[in-house]
């Protein structure tokens, strides 16, 4: 392993209007600094629609093709989720894309039934830990961070955790905003792990307000990087030499 840089994009999303999106983030990645992993908020390209039908793609859409295309042109990993149809079915989706274009994929297993999100996408059925540049990295969406039984870290008989950082995108409105930082902080305390958490702002065609507060989170719960209600990206690197420290010095995960 080596030190991780990771850089947060919150931004606003254009209801559902998909080009003018591509335009407004390549706008704010203008002055990217150089990272290792960037990340979107949750349905990136839509924001959080029910529209399935309307607003899905295939696995070669112009979504996953410009993801990919950003991803080869700043040499950088790149992770968002978006509408796939695949196999009959319509899944909310989470890519990590390899500055190689290489993709691994999660769908968002925890569906938002408030927001009747169960009656028109299909649940996933497991967990993804994908590795990069040593990393070990769990995928989850949204809804999935109230479930901490979904992102339980184990270790194995050699004492080696399951993975090192749980990386969530989102679109959490902002009246449960205490919630959103809450649990991002206790995945992170009870799972030894940095955890990630990038969502949205501004305001849905639905009227609802997003405050953002995309976060990183170490293994103690220290915030190491937060954006508050404002668009922008904010770039934080994750040490390895102190995330081991921290499982070295209070080993709690052997104790399951």
């Amino acid at each position: 392993m080596q030190d991780l840089a990771v850089s947060l994009v919150q931004t606003q999303q254009f209801w559902e209007e998909k080009q003018q999106n591509f335009q407004h983030f390549e706008k704010l990645l203008e002055n990217l600094e150089p990272t290792d992993i960037l990340i979107f908020p949750e349905m990136f390209h839509t924001g959080f629609t029910m529209n399935a039908q309307e607003m899905a793609e295939s696995m070669d859409g112009e979504g996953m093709q410009w993801l990919i295309h950003q991803a080869k042109r700043l040499e950088t990993a790149v992770a968002a989720s978006l509408i796939i149809f695949e196999d009959g079915k319509y899944f909310n989706r989470m890519v990590f894309i390899a500055p190689s274009g290489e993709v691994d994929t999660y769908d968002k297993r925890k569906l938002f039934t408030l927001a009747k999100e169960d009656e028109h996408y299909s649940s996933g059925m497991k967990n993804t830990i994908i590795t990069y540049k040593g990393w070990k990295i769990l995928l989850q969406v949204c809804y999935d961070l109230r479930f901490p039984e979904q992102c339980r870290n184990k270790v194995n008989d050699f004492q080696v955790p399951d993975y090192d950082v749980l990386l969530y995108v989102a679109n959490w409105p902002s009246r449960r905003s205490l919630h959103w930082k809450t649990l991002l902080q206790a995945r992170a305390i009870e799972n030894q792990c940095y955890a990630i958490g990038v969502n949205r702002v501004g305001t849905d065609a639905n009227g609802l307000e997003y405050s953002g507060d995309s976060s990183v989170i170490d293994a103690l719960g220290t915030i190491q990087g937060q954006l508050t209600n404002d668009e922008g990206i904010i770039r934080v690197v994750l040490r390895q030499e102190e995330l081991n420290e921290t499982r070295t010095k209070l080993n709690f995960l052997k104790d399951q």
